[in-house]
């Protein structure tokens, strides 16, 4: 991504590229396996002592609509269980079968691998700065969020 000289930068043009990349290159990955880079960031966000549904939306960034459609079809597929939690019936948590704990292993290697590549392509201090500048960047879309 070249920077025209006519105009300026616009920092949600950029995560928004940024992230469009990434996901396109996590799905790339993802469709080896028969899974979606949704698919697979749920895999990584179920523990193993059993996670609630209602935990992964926020966590993930995704509609409840869409999350239920995603679950449903990770169950159906053989990925992923849902149990009562001993202490409370009321709620219902998430586990991982033996297929999803391997697909979960796969995708784990995948954020490392694209981990791996990013941070030995981009010097250490830049780094660094990245992820100062990104914090700040958190910071005032909570306080931008909190005002409205």
């Amino acid at each position: 991504m070249s920077q025209n000289t006519d105009k300026p930068y616009l920092v949600d043009f950029v995560l928004r590229h940024l992230w469009h990349k990434t996901s396109r290159l996590y799905n790339q990955k993802a469709s080896e396996y028969g899974v979606s880079l949704s698919v697979g960031f749920i895999l990584l966000n179920i523990d193993k002592e059993g996670t609630p549904s209602t935990q992964l939306g926020p966590k993930m960034g995704m509609e409840p609509t869409s999350l239920s459609r995603t679950l449903k079809s990770m169950e159906e597929d053989g990925l992923i269980y849902r149990k009562s939690d001993k202490k409370d019936k009321r709620k219902v948590l998430l586990f991982l079968t033996q297929e999803g704990i391997d697909k979960r292993k796969i995708a784990k290697q995948v954020v490392l691998e694209f981990n791996d590549h990013v941070m030995s392509a981009v010097p250490k201090g830049k780094l660094k700065t990245f992820f100062e500048v990104a914090e700040r960047l958190d910071k005032a879309i909570d306080k931008e969020l909190n005002e409205q």
